[in-house]
């Protein structure tokens, strides 16, 4: 057979700036290096004794304890998963299983919906309100938490589509109430809040690989395998890990621990610089989160008379790349669910999430085009 060689890449459209990190981001440099070098050795099953085997496992645990020093966890706290969704629904369900009061789910309404879905298919659905910067309402939360058939409180750590940052620990939930908390959105980027039984985080997020998720799994916590078992040590493991990427995803993690407080820094300058502009330069505009307590590199606005698709491609063609309305419900041009429960304009939203090497010239050309690409569409339409 002769060699297979992929074209497709001299077909593919080239974005100059990306501002979409939300959603994925390049590999971190640190990942980049440690997935080469793991590629030759960790290869190998590692429930295999022989030797290719126990260099796996050894590779495998040295990545389970550089994750959780960098997020302060037990390594036997620390389970790899497939991905973070599916982090999200074993992390969830396990608990639901494992609740001895009922299989009810308080959550917030602008909960990812990953959760969302995992409710929907495992439990009972009790949402509780938020204000319109996207925090639950203060009380809200408890005191819908300690009714009857209540087994797991969810709330996210900060929403992926606004950026607000929940209060998680500040929550006073009955001690036989577990947490939940979705950290994929600010695992790596921000510390992890106190309080929770289970988290999940997922790598790509923070300059990992795709394909690599984290479950979080106190060690007190009342958690159940709510799904078929595999015959691995660990019960919570699904299947055959991906070692290379692992080893990858906690290089990375480390690597952005390390460098957070800079990166978070300069983040927050510029999305502050977008958040001005946006709001003084483009007519008819909302820009919506709170502004203070939110992820430092995510801005969202809404542009009113706007179609949130139609901006995007423009943009596009013009060399920023940036996301539409919920980063995971897009393409079904329904409105998003988080912006709704807000109670803010929905039509015509835009998201942009700074990647980690972004500059700050990068910003300002986003913002110096932006007011054209607005005025642009509206004129078509007779505005």
């Amino acid at each position: 057979m002769g060699r297979v060689e992929c074209r497709a890449w001299h077909r593919l459209p080239l974005v100059t700036t990306d501002f979409d990190s939300a959603s994925s981001g390049p590999l971190h440099p640190a990942a980049r290096e440690a997935f080469a070098a793991a590629l030759e050795q960790g290869y190998a099953d590692p429930r295999r004794l022989h030797g290719p085997g126990r260099t796996a496992r050894l590779l495998l645990e040295n990545a389970r304890a550089a994750v959780a020093e960098a997020l302060d966890v037990r390594p036997d706290e620390v389970t790899f998963t497939p991905s973070g969704t599916h982090a999200v629904h074993q992390g969830l369900l396990g608990l639901v299983r494992g609740s001895r009061r009922g299989d009810v789910v308080v959550h917030s309404a602008v909960e990812h919906s990953a959760v969302r879905h995992a409710i929907d298919w495992g439990a009972r659905s009790a949402p509780v309100g938020v204000m319109g910067d996207g925090r639950v309402y203060d009380g809200d939360l408890v005191n819908e938490a300690v009714a009857p058939e209540v087994g797991v409180v969810a709330l996210q750590t900060a929403n992926h589509e606004v950026g607000t940052v929940q209060p998680v620990g500040e929550f006073r939930l009955p001690n036989d109430i577990p947490l939940f908390t979705d950290a994929c959105a600010s695992m790596g980027r921000l510390p992890l809040p106190g309080g929770w039984a289970v988290a999940a985080g997922s790598a790509h997020k923070w300059g990992g690989p795709a394909g690599v998720g984290v479950l979080l799994v106190r060690k007190r916590a009342r958690w159940r395998n709510p799904f078929p078992v595999d015959d691995r040590i660990d019960e919570r493991t699904v299947g055959f890990e991906n070692v290379p990427a692992i080893l990858a995803a906690a290089a990375s993690l480390q690597a952005v621990v390390a460098e957070r407080d800079e990166v978070n820094a300069r983040h927050r300058r510029l999305v502050d610089v977008v958040r001005r502009r946006v709001a003084a330069e483009v007519p008819d505009v909302e820009v919506v989160g709170d502004p203070e307590q939110r992820l430092p590199h995510l801005v969202t606005f809404s542009c009113l008379y706007v179609d949130g698709e139609a901006l995007v491609s423009e943009l596009d063609r013009r060399g920023f790349g940036i996301a539409s309305g919920s980063a995971c419900t897009a393409s079904t041009l329904t409105p998003s669910h988080v912006l709704e429960a807000m109670g803010v304009l929905t039509h015509g939203n835009v998201r942009l999430s700074l990647q980690r090497d972004v500059t700050s010239a990068e910003v300002d050309a986003f913002c110096d085009v932006l007011p054209h690409v607005v005025g642009d569409i509206r004129a078509r339409v007779g505005l």
